[in-house]
């Protein structure tokens, strides 16, 4: 009897602690703080656009749409849908980029679609006055994330996901932020060419070839237990990049299964070395502040810190002057 009696006890202990460690490597993760925890019912309906991703998300991106513009490529695809990182303080900027480079009309026969990306602040007030701004305007999109620095990567995956779901037929993208001017002249008719077959799996920008800064005090500080690599892969400056639709559905997918990282333009290197996309170098891409003449700034496509009425003078500049000549 006793036997049995230590026999069914050893049995019973085998069998809590078989449990025990299948529920240990079967229970979902996150590498990132404050990021939520969903169920697997949860994450399928969320992801059914994209059903043939068949392992477990370790990132399962599980933010809901606060402010949504679900019918802006309805009608008809965009050649450029251009994402424009921003903070809900930045009114300012956000109109003065709607009033010069970032008006959707200001090409004849090519369309484009201009979002800003934005997750919510912990102001309420803030909140309710960018979802007034966005009934008037109709181009904010926002997902129930904490808008801040170390969130700039959920910001970018947002419109990643956003152009994967609701505008897939787009030709290009570009990913830039609220401080940038960009010459679109350049943009459009010199580097993506609308008479031209549209590219795939392309990605070019400003290509910085660097490593971690292990300084806790530094701005771009990444602790080694993030990434312990020495190098990072080659990445654009997150600035200002252009990439072809088809790779914003490849970097949402691939980033399901890849390690957050706060340094967004980083995060998204790592995703493109995944899928074996190698960013292209442009010089047209400038991540720096550049002194302003008619000239040079006709040579580029981006320049950086350039305030709102920085923005007006320098588009009004340029648009009064196409006479003339360099």
């Amino acid at each position: 009897m006793a036997s049995k009696v230590s026999c069914l006890y050893i049995l019973t202990v085998v069998c809590w602690a078989s449990a025990l460690w299948y529920l240990s490597i079967t229970r979902p993760t996150s590498s990132y703080t404050g990021h939520r925890q969903v169920s697997s019912i949860s994450i399928a309906r969320k992801n059914v656009s994209f059903g043939n991703i068949r392992t477990r998300p370790i990132n399962p991106h599980s933010f809901d749409f606060l402010i949504n513009e679900p019918s802006k490529c309805e009608k008809s695809a965009p050649f450029l849908v251009i994402l424009i990182s921003t903070t809900h303080k930045e009114f300012d900027a956000r109109q003065a980029i709607r009033e010069t480079w970032g008006d959707e009309n200001n090409f004849k026969g090519i369309k484009i679609a201009t979002l800003f990306l934005l997750g919510k602040n912990a102001d309420p007030v803030l909140n309710q006055m960018v979802e007034q701004e966005s009934q008037i305007f109709h181009d904010i999109i926002v997902e129930d994330f904490i808008d801040s620095y170390h969130n700039l990567t959920l910001k970018t995956l947002m419109g990643m996901r956003w152009v994967a779901t609701f505008c897939s037929k787009a030709k290009y993208v570009m990913k830039t932020d609220s401080d940038i001017f960009v010459n679109m002249d350049n943009l459009i008719y010199k580097l993506l060419k609308p008479n031209t077959k549209p590219r795939r799996r392309y990605f070019t920008g400003y290509v910085i070839n660097g490593g971690p800064i292990r300084d806790a005090r530094s701005k771009w500080y990444m602790p080694r237990d993030l990434y312990p690599d020495s190098n990072y892969p080659p990445f654009c400056s997150g600035t200002g990049y252009i990439f072809s639709a088809d790779v914003a559905e490849l970097i949402y997918k691939t980033s399901l299964h890849t390690r957050l990282l706060h340094l967004e333009d980083v995060y998204v290197g790592l995703c493109l070395r995944k899928l074996g996309i190698h960013p292209f170098q442009n010089s047209g891409f400038n991540h720096w502040k550049m002194a302003y003449s008619l000239c040079r700034y006709r040579r580029v496509i981006t320049v950086h810190q350039i305030t709102p009425e920085e923005m007006h003078r320098i588009w009004n500049d340029m648009s009064s002057k196409k006479h003339l000549r360099c």
